[in-house]
């Protein structure tokens, strides 16, 4: 991505994109140079008219996205204790009376 934005900041200020400008800009960031990718990016974008690629990528990047609404906040009670369907607390009941029998 970095040798990109080389090539960006190469045509902003109206200077030919080419290996010797791109290298440089790489190595006064700090980036160590790949030979092949300079030479594959600028044999690329030999015949590309920049100005016309970022003005087609910028209307695509730019649709707005629906935020979607926040979930509403829930009480510490209803965290920690989950709810149980009533099938299970039938069977709880019927459970806990069937001992009761058992014992008294």
């Amino acid at each position: 991505m970095e040798y990109v934005y080389a090539a960006l900041l190469l045509h902003k200020l109206g200077k030919p994109i080419d290996e010797a400008g791109i290298k440089k800009i790489i190595e006064a960031a700090g980036g160590t140079v790949d030979e092949i990718k300079v030479k594959a990016l600028v044999a690329s974008l030999q015949g590309i008219n920049i100005d016309e690629a970022i003005k087609s990528a910028t209307t695509v990047a730019v649709t707005p996205v629906a935020a979607q609404p926040a979930a509403p906040a829930q009480a510490p009670e209803a965290e920690a204790k989950p709810e149980k369907p009533k099938e299970e607390e039938k069977k709880e009941e019927e459970a806990l009376a069937g001992l009761s029998a058992l014992f008294g």
